[in-house]
């Protein structure tokens, strides 16, 4: 049945990872589902059951998150991708569909420099790693030792108030749920050094057009955002279309960051037609360049220790905050 959801574990490069099944094998290539940071294979909870109707649809726990195992490593960009593409070579499959969303988008565009003749096609869903810009939660949680040394104790606290946009269209069983798998040790420690390798206290660090040089082939790309994403502008989704010639780009108007929780069937909808569609290109032209320059827009906050100095204190009123709201919660049950 392509509702039923099949669970899963396997040893690679020394990690334990997890990930939900559904769907059954079939001439279309298998669905590959990547969440965002902080996040877990619920994410997809409402979707996949609708892409896995005529294929396999996996959906990993990146490490560090949900069922997957915390190892106690760097947790760079990079690692991931690398860590995602042996698991998809470990379970012997030759062509993916990659869906990633916000860090599983900026995930999924590594994989394309670590193994791209495995991507068939490619959809970047509020996908990080396309600009500078980013909203100040993230800033704040780059800010070094903070969140690791301190934040475990309030992940289950920060993971529900991480989800109040999309609170509506989530079930409050999967936020309980993921909020127990973030209170796991470690959880701290791998959103912390995630967080870090992609962003400081003045945005994004790393910028997927800074390297598009060293792709070697690029699949079609079809590019989602909502308009009213308050994490990542919609803005970065936009430029990336029109400087990457062919991809394709499409607004969700009325939605958040988390889209595919908000719009769910018309999410999967878009998803599935540009998956089947044969008339989609099976390349991209390269680019000539390495990226647009940067909008005016885009322009990182004044580079100064009064403004990192104000982040630290801002974050420490934070986590003060969510340890009485924690204490208060407590005391109510």
């Amino acid at each position: 049945m392509a509702n039923e959801v099949h669970d899963h574990f396997i040893e690679v490069a020394g990690v334990r990872l997890y990930w939900a099944e559904m769907g059954r094998a079939s001439t279309a290539p298998p669905i590959v589902l990547l969440h965002g940071l902080n996040n877990s294979c619920l994410s997809w909870s409402q979707v996949a059951p609708v892409l896995a109707t005529d294929r396999r649809v996996l959906m990993l726990d990146l490490p560090g998150h949900g069922r997957s195992e915390r190892p106690n490593v760097g947790y760079e960009l990079d690692w991931y991708a690398r860590i995602v593409a042996q698991w998809i070579e470990a379970l012997g499959i030759e062509k993916v569909d990659v869906v990633g969303h916000s860090f599983g988008g900026g995930v999924a565009q590594m994989l394309l420099l670590e193994c791209p003749e495995r991507i068939r096609r490619l959809v970047l869903v509020a996908a990080g790693g396309l600009g500078k810009r980013v909203g100040w939660s993230l800033r704040l949680a780059s800010l070094p030792h903070v969140v690791e040394h301190l934040g475990q104790p309030f992940m289950a606290l920060g993971t529900r108030l991480a989800l109040r946009d999309a609170r509506h269209a989530l079930t409050p069983e999967d936020i309980a749920a993921l909020s127990k798998l973030n209170s796991q040790a470690g959880s701290a420690r791998a959103f912390a050094r995630s967080v870090r390798d992609v962003i400081d206290w003045r945005g994004q660090t790393r910028n997927f057009l800074h390297r598009v040089g060293e792709v070697k082939r690029l699949p079609p790309i079809l590019v989602l955002w909502g308009d009213r994403d308050g994490l990542i502008p919609i803005a970065h989704g936009r430029a990336f279309a029109d400087f990457m010639k062919g991809a394709l780009f499409q607004t969700f108007e009325g939605c958040g960051h988390y889209l595919h929780n908000e719009q769910p069937e018309a999410f999967a909808r878009m998803v599935r037609e540009f998956l089947d569609d044969p008339a989609v290109p099976q390349e991209l032209a390269l680019p000539l360049t390495t990226g647009p320059a940067r909008s005016s827009s885009d322009e990182p906050p004044p580079d100064d220790r009064q403004t990192r100095s104000k982040l630290q204190t801002s974050l420490g009123s934070m986590l003060r905050r969510w340890q009485m709201l924690a204490m208060r919660s407590r005391g109510q049950e």
